[in-house]
């Protein structure tokens, strides 16, 4: 059979990533251009600068990859894009990057979703295998899925309210720590020590709840500010963490064992979690279930993860026009 190779791209928010992908499950060669040392001097993503930082290095992301690859874009079968959720500006550069590329040359143009991508990210680890439940957990998005083949996607729980990521990132601010919030949380709980009372909601089946516990940070460091008390930032971080994972995980396992699921996959940027991972790892040791976590490059974004959710698309044939158009909801799940 003869190989297929997609140039994806990516640039829902603030990383501009041009990645070539061979037969959904090998990265010839990648680029990631960060804009976070720009953003951090904000506190966080200005939509704004994000789309005009696009503009600016996608064409030199695309040179580069092509250079280090060694390859052209008549090598292409097909190109693929980010066009959902995301931010209205960043997506836009990227879309009309690749239709005006899929014209130019003739090449079939296929549409991803964003959280497609994280999913599929772990194909460049393992091949899927499924059944299997796939834990989705992101600064947008919170999720339990099944899925018993390609993009067939049942949402057995999602979050009522924040996902883990905005809450971490919110926690974050709290705390006095700067963007980008999840991982200097994570940093800081490596120093800790689960010590603090902490309230959390309870919600029923699979679904789950980080306002409340968000909300108790908040409230507690408000509170213990205004007593002159000092707050143990190291063992609240910790505190934190443990509790807000700790869902996560007994969710899965609910999960897994209910629909008697022996594969799990983790998707988006909180699978970079290392915490998370290990708790997860225990988990699966436990229930004897293979567990699947992308190598870190593949976890934030990055247009590796678009190539490899394109694949199963290019199979099926399904490709977009030029009538395609960013969107900045989600209608995956």
């Amino acid at each position: 059979m003869k190989d297929v190779y997609i140039l994806s791209i990516e640039s829902s928010c603030d990383e501009t990533s041009i990645a070539i992908i061979k037969n959904g499950n090998e990265c010839i060669y990648m680029n990631v251009s960060t804009q976070m040392d720009t953003h951090a001097l904000y506190g966080g993503v200005v939509p704004e600068i994000a789309s005009r930082m696009h503009t600016e290095a996608i064409t030199l992301v695309l040179e580069d990859v092509l250079t280090k690859s060694n390859m052209k874009i008549e090598d292409m079968d097909a190109i693929a894009v980010t066009y959902a959720p995301g931010l209205m500006g960043s997506l836009l550069v990227g879309v009309e990057f690749a239709k005006t590329l899929s014209f130019l040359y003739d090449i079939p143009l296929i549409a991803v979703n964003h959280m497609a991508g994280h999913i599929y990210a772990n194909n460049l680890t393992s091949k899927l295998e499924y059944p299997l439940i796939a834990l989705v957990v992101s600064g947008g998005h919170t999720n339990i899925v099944l899925m018993k083949d390609d993009y067939e996607f049942e949402v057995l729980g999602k979050t009522l309210d924040d996902a883990i990521g905005e809450a971490f990132d919110k926690v974050a601010r709290v705390l006095g720590l700067k963007y980008p919030g999840g991982p200097n949380v994570e940093k800081l709980a490596l120093d800790g020590k689960n010590t603090y009372k902490l309230g959390n909601v309870h919600v029923d089946n699979y679904d789950l709840s980080y306002s409340g516990l968000k909300s108790s940070v908040i409230n507690l460091v408000h509170n213990e500010t205004q007593r002159g008390n000092e707050i143990r930032k190291s063992d609240l971080a910790c505190t934190f963490q443990e509790i807000a994972i700790k869902q996560l995980v007994d969710k899965t396992k609910k999960a897994l064992q209910d629909y008697d699921i022996k594969n799990l996959i983790v998707a988006g940027g909180v699978s970079a979690n290392k915490y998370l991972r290990s708790e997860l790892t225990k988990l699966c040791n436990e229930l004897n279930v293979n567990l699947s976590i992308p190598e870190f490059k593949y976890c934030t974004d990055n247009a590796a993860m678009i190539g490899s959710a394109a694949y199963p698309l290019f199979k099926a044939k399904k490709f977009a026009d030029y009538s395609l158009n960013a969107s900045s909801s989600d209608n995956l799940f």
